[in-house]
Order: structure tokens, then sequence, then C-alpha cells
């Protein structure tokens, strides 16, 4: 049952109490919107680092060629390692599992791309059809290079969008002949891709049928595979099995870091996720430090208030007022006070993530700020039952005053 009098006396309080009521709620606003903001920031990281392997499978592995900086068996330093198909398959088939695997052929410099009186100059890339999987690729139309494509040296070529948009128009482009670099290729899929607008202005080819057409040899310039479900550890054995591999077959040092390039993404996105675990425990500490510096500056000012109030304690007592009462009555203003300070902080935070989110352009490593709202509230609940618990100790004090004392209080 609401006793509209004690409420009554409550605000009264308060209002006798302004500049104290007030500063009391800002430690406790201050608090709630500090954790807010920085749970909210802390996603912000999160979602950047998603976004950052949103396009790559964060369990591959990708080698680049170098050159070598250590001289070794006789061999000179500077010399340019230029992988090919070999290298390939004795990756692919030795190094203990590889998932998805797909080599890259760089024909270098944009190739001149014909469809009727529509042209247009597009990067093209040579792969295997696990490319596919490495790349996160997403068709939207047709297929993607297969096999057949690569064993019958096919003229298949699978568009980005934009390259699609640009030489089709509203035109279905499946099954449509194109002209690269002068020579017909027949388009057999449009894919998306999340990363930059950039990928989606590429074409794909089938790596051996570009190898034959552009005088690539068997030249190969990167070779990426999948490593499954495989750890943290296994995947650092794959990597050094590759690395092992390929200076056996190019004579380089084994420990030369220029002569090949080997970028794990499986250590890459654990360290990242160790960060972000890192930057989490660090929020939630700071956050709830300053929660708790709120709560206990609400015990504290209902300590003072408890003392200030000692003689009209004391009268209450004389009067009939039960013990029971009179905790109810400090411990209801401590509630009142966090609710409100709490929610204040809360809403205000959420505001300011969002103008944040709006204000600030998406970055590489920071995008979308937000908090849980559930987090957020669960918190605020907490800060509540702490704040009924911050004034539970004064409100003890209050009721373990002897009215004989309270009256010869000054």
């Amino acid at each position: 049952m609401i006793r509209l009098d004690v409420w009554q006396e409550i605000f009264d309080t308060i209002k006798r109490n302004k500049l104290r009521t007030a500063l009391t709620g800002f430690a406790v606003a201050w608090g709630i919107f500090m954790l807010v903001v920085l749970l909210g920031s802390g996603k912000g990281l999160e979602h950047g680092v998603d976004y950052q392997f949103r396009d790559d499978a964060v369990n591959s592995i990708w080698v680049s060629s170098g050159r070598t900086s250590t001289p070794y068996k006789g061999m000179q330093p500077g010399r340019e390692i230029q992988f090919d198909n070999q290298d390939y398959d004795e990756v692919t088939t030795r190094v203990q599992g590889v998932e998805y695997a797909s080599g890259r052929y760089w024909i270098f410099g944009s190739q001149q791309v014909n469809y009727k009186n529509e042209n247009g100059s597009y990067t093209i890339r040579a792969v295997h059809p696990g490319h596919q999987v490495l790349e996160r690729t997403k068709m939207i139309q047709g297929r993607y290079l297969n096999e057949f494509d690569l064993r019958q040296f096919r003229k298949s070529a699978v568009l980005g969008t934009l390259v699609a948009s640009a030489l089709f128009h509203d035109e279905d482009p499946i099954g449509k002949q194109i002209r690269i670099g002068g020579i017909s290729f027949q388009v057999v899929g449009v894919f998306d891709d999340e990363g930059s607008e950039r990928e989606r202005e590429f074409i794909y080819l089938p790596i051996s049928t570009a190898q034959r057409t552009f005088n690539g040899a068997n030249r190969v310039n990167q070779i990426l595979y999948t490593t499954g479900d495989a750890s943290l550890a296994k995947s650092m054995e794959m990597a050094g099995a590759t690395r092992q591999i390929l200076s056996v077959n190019h004579t380089f040092d084994p420990e030369d870091e220029r002569a090949i390039h080997v970028n794990n993404n499986v250590e890459n996105y654990q360290r990242i996720l160790a960060l972000i675990t890192a930057i989490r425990l660090f929020v939630w500490v700071v956050g709830v430090g300053t929660l708790l510096a709120g709560v206990v500056g609400v015990s504290n000012i209902m300590l003072v208030a408890v003392r200030e109030r000692t003689r009209e304690i004391g009268i209450r007592k004389a009067l009939g007022a039960t013990p029971a009462s009179i905790v109810g009555l400090v411990m209801q203003e401590s509630v009142l006070i966090t609710t409100v300070a709490g929610y204040a902080g809360l809403v205000l935070g959420v505001l300011v993530l969002e103008g944040l989110a709006k204000a600030i352009p998406d970055a590489a490593f920071f995008r979308n700020p937000q908090v849980d709202l559930r987090v957020a509230v669960s918190a605020t609940v907490l800060l509540i039952v702490a704040g009924a618990i911050a004034g539970f100790f004064p409100a003890r004090r209050a009721a373990a005053i002897r009215p004989i004392e309270a009256l010869r209080d000054e």
C-alpha cells in the first residue's frame, strides 16, 4: 500500500536539501552513464574487428612471395621468390589440415573489358574454386568457378556486381559473352562482396585458363587455404610446414621472414579477440568501480542526512514511530535517488551512443557503437538494489537512536 504522506515527507526532505540530493544523484547518474558509454564503445570495437574480417575467412593462411634477405647455401640475398603450380599442389596436399585452398595469379594492370557498346577497365583475379570460401564471396546470380572450368581450361568469368551493372545495366548477364583483353569469355555468375567497393569491381577467371591465355605459364602469386577448425597452435604448425616446403622448393632459409610472407588469420583473429577481452574486462572494472563510488556516495550522504535529522527522528520515535517505519523512510529516499539518477544516466548514455553512431563515420576498427539494453537495464536494477543496501545501514543507525538522546541533540 502506497503511503502518500511518507512520500510527501521524502519529497519535502529532498526539496530542503536540493544541492545534496543533486550531487548524490549526479554521482549515481555519472556511474551508469560511464558504464553504458564504455560498454557501447567496447561493442563498437568488436563490430570494427568483425567488419575487418567480414570478407575473409578468419580460419585461413595467406602466403605471398617476396625477396630473400639472407644468403643461404651459396645463394645470394635479394632473389625474388616466384611460386608456381607445383608449390600450390605440394602445399595443399602435404600440409595436414588444409580444408579449402586457392592460388592467385595476378594479371597485372587493369584489363579492357567489352560487351557490345559498353566497356571499362577492371582488375582480373585468376583463382581456384576454393577462393569463394576464402573471400566469403556471395553469389547473386549463376554460379562460381568450378573444377570443370579449371580442368577443361574453360573461358568462364564471374563478375562483381559493379562490373555487371556497368556492362549489362538491366540485361541478364548469365551466358553472355564478354571480351577481356580482346579474348572472349562467357559470364557464368555475378557475385557480391562485403568488402570495399573495389572488391565488387573484380572479375574472377579460372587460374588454369588465365595462365594459358595471358602468358602466365605456371606462375602463382599467392597461395591461400583455410585451416578448418584447427586450434591456434595447429594453425601455426601448418604455417611452419608451409614455410618449410617452400624453402626447400626455392632454396631459401626457412627463418628468412622476407623470402615469403605468411599471414596467419587465425593468429591475427585470436590476438585481436584477446585484446577485446582485455578491453571488455577493463570497461567492466572501470564502470563497476564508478557505480560503486556512486553507491558509496549515496550511503555517505544518507549517513549525513540521518545525523542532521537526529532530533526529528527522536521526535518521531517519541510519538510512536516504529524502527521499521524509520528504516523504510530512509531506504525509500535512498532508492528514489538511485532509481531516478540511474534511469537518467541510462537514457543519457544511450542517447550519447546514438549520437556517436550518427556523427562518427565508420572507421576501420570502430563501427556502430551500441550497448545491450538488457545489460544496461540489469546494471540499473542492480544499482537500485545497491541503493537500497546503501540506505539500509544509515537507516539501521537511525532506527537505533534512543528518543531521549535524540531530543538532547543540538
